[in-house]
């Protein structure tokens, strides 16, 4: 079973560079984005692009620039190259025609993304026809194949690192579904064998080849006439490949960032659902055979006949323990995960959720079989809304836990959440503190609300009701935020990017009518139609909160018509005056009263037009 990247079961004490980390997935990915620079990438209007350069060319410049952007902070260590085929300049080590490398001084083809690389890369559309070219790289009559060469130069370049430290990937973004199509006959069949022979040899050493289809205006991409059988997709995962395909770019962005942020496994756990000890049965008769040790004396040999013993005083008393015992009491958990039995999903409470949940999914590598177990009991659990309780740990930090199945969910971009289970680290009965009842006054009535309240604020949840809500759809702001600003410093950009805030609510949707009219509905059957935002009430009566505002409100208001505001600012005296006064004029014409002094005035004289 494959685990999150979280330190979930190693103790303080253990050493980082220990068995926890042995049998880690590959460290890093190294990447070459093969671009298709054909004259129809260019000349292909881009559906989903609103910028004057519309092309598919574009669009793929734009995908790969923003992905650099990202993995410079996020992932440093991944290496990338760019490789464009069908050009008219070659720049190859194999010096093949119709392959262009690109790259920057100081810089290896295959290496980390650096500031100088990205924005070099932000110019190249302007200068990609001078120094680069665009050319068909497949034609009638020749022998030249620029996708065989493109292949080549990526799987020479992916040759760096080993497989097993590393995972190695092309991409390959095109929206020419048959390279060959303007060739006849046997040169067609030809090419298309050696090309396919070409992308066996790279996937036989480890290296995936991952296919972005741009799709073209009013015609599909049709992966089936040659880009199926180059990755090997047959039956369901062609038609499901097809499907992706025929999304417009709208999504392309996203969909790139699924194919290369991807998730890596730190550690492997056994969950074992029944006992699994071994019994050893004699060859001849069938018998369960009992194994016995014996111990011998160091000093003369001869055999002893009680196991050695240690011994814990106790009171002036010496407590005997064989080491069986002694390593069986220290022993609570064993470091697997025991199943221990199933539960209703309404039996697992928000409360009950200490920490951070570990997603969770199967593994064939150690134990065959292991994924067709983990998918059955995840398939049932969804069906029966149940949960599976587990113990799991180690000796010092023993857990409980709740394995809660997850179902797949797509979109038309790709995946947005993986199939699996998330593992609740739940508490022990003496982890959790109930809550104190508090008594009211006997001769207090508790507020409750009416049948009109409730049946109003019914409406108004179902209607601003979040279907197909996921977490997965929210970006931290201020962690982009943070990021745009070290994006903009080591970039030497003028301006910070716009950073989109996908957590402020939805003005545009909430100012339509339905919700606006259920809102003033609620309102009204809550507070009543003498309701003032100012004046909130609660059964009727105002709140200690809304009594000390309004009795600061009354005040300034009274205090302010002792002054003449405008000979104060036109004789400059309003420095003068303390920040006390300042506030007066604030709170009674609805202003902000925070800030020092200077911003105080700065927004009296800018209310007074001054």
């Amino acid at each position: 079973m494959d685990l999150d990247p979280e330190d979930v079961f190693r103790d303080d004490e253990d050493d980082p560079e220990s068995e926890f980390h042995q049998g880690r997935d590959s460290t890093k990915e190294l990447v070459v984005y093969l671009v298709d620079a054909s004259p129809k990438m260019f000349s292909t209007s881009c559906p989903s692009e609103d910028a004057k350069d519309g092309s598919l060319f574009h669009a793929a410049m734009s995908c790969i620039l923003e992905s650099l952007k990202t993995q410079i902070i996020n992932r440093s260590y991944d290496e990338v190259a760019i490789c464009f085929f069908n050009t008219r300049e070659k720049k190859n080590l194999q010096d093949l025609n119709g392959v262009y490398v690109f790259n920057v001084a100081e810089r290896e083809d295959l290496d980390r993304p650096t500031a100088r690389l990205i924005k070099e890369f932000e110019c190249i559309e302007e200068k990609f026809d001078n120094d680069i070219g665009s050319k068909y790289g497949i034609l009638s009559g020749s022998r030249d194949n620029s996708l065989y060469s493109a292949l080549w130069v990526a799987q020479a370049l992916l040759r760096k690192g080993s497989a097993k430290t590393a995972d190695k990937r092309m991409l390959l973004l095109t929206n020419e579904d048959d390279p060959f199509g303007s060739i006849k006959g046997i040169t067609k069949m030809d090419m298309m064998r050696t090309t396919l022979q070409r992308a066996k040899d790279a996937q036989d050493l480890g290296i995936s080849i991952e296919l972005l289809p741009l799709s073209r205006r009013n015609d599909e991409f049709n992966v089936s006439l040659f880009y199926a059988e180059l990755l090997g997709l047959e039956g369901d995962e062609l038609t499901q490949f097809q499907a992706l395909a025929g999304e417009r770019l709208k999504d392309m962005k996203e969909q790139l960032r699924k194919r290369i942020f991807k998730k890596r496994k730190i550690r492997r756990i056994k969950f074992i659902i029944a006992n699994g000890t071994i019994t050893w049965l004699d060859s001849v008769t069938n018998l369960p055979i009992k194994s016995d040790r014996s111990f011998i004396c160091t000093d003369t040999g001869a055999l002893l006949q009680e196991p050695a013993q240690r011994f814990q005083s106790y009171k002036s008393e010496d407590v005997m323990l064989s080491v069986d015992e002694l390593s069986e009491i220290k022993r609570i958990a064993s470091g697997h995960l025991r199943l221990l039995g199933f539960k209703p999903l309404s039996c697992l409470k928000d409360y009950h959720n200490l920490r951070p949940s570990t997603f969770i999914f199967p593994s064939d590598e150690e134990v065959i079989g292991s994924t067709c177990i983990f998918v059955a009991l995840h398939r049932s659990m969804l069906q029966l809304n149940r949960f599976a309780l587990a113990f799991g740990g180690s000796s010092n930090n023993p857990h409980l836990v709740a394995l809660v199945a997850q179902n797949e969910i797509i979109s038309g971009g790709g995946q947005v959440e993986p199939p699996g289970m998330h593992m609740i680290y739940l508490p022990y009965s003496d982890d959790i503190r109930h809550v104190e009842e508090v008594h009211a006054d006997a001769n207090t009535i508790a507020p409750r609300a009416t049948d009109d309240q409730t049946k109003t604020a019914s409406a108004l949840v179902r209607r601003i009701d979040l279907k197909d809500f996921s977490v997965c759809q929210f970006s931290n702001p201020a962690l982009q935020r943070h990021y745009a600003v070290l994006q903009a410093l080591a970039l030497d950009e003028d301006e910070m990017p716009e950073i989109k805030d996908e957590t402020l609510p939805d003005q545009e949707g909430m100012a339509r009518p339905g919700i606006v009219k259920l809102l003033e509905e609620f309102k009204l059957s809550v507070f009543g139609e003498n309701y003032e935002d100012n004046d909130l009430t609660i059964g009727g009566t105002m709140t200690e909160a809304s009594r000390k505002r309004k009795a600061i409100a009354d005040n300034a208001t009274k205090e302010y018509s002792k002054y003449d505001w405008l000979e104060l600012a036109d004789t400059g005296k309003l420095k003068d005056l303390t920040m006390a006064e300042l506030k007066y004029y604030l709170t009674a014409n609805n202003l902000s009263v925070t800030g020092a002094k200077a911003a105080l005035i700065s927004r009296i004289l800018t209310h007074m037009g001054k």
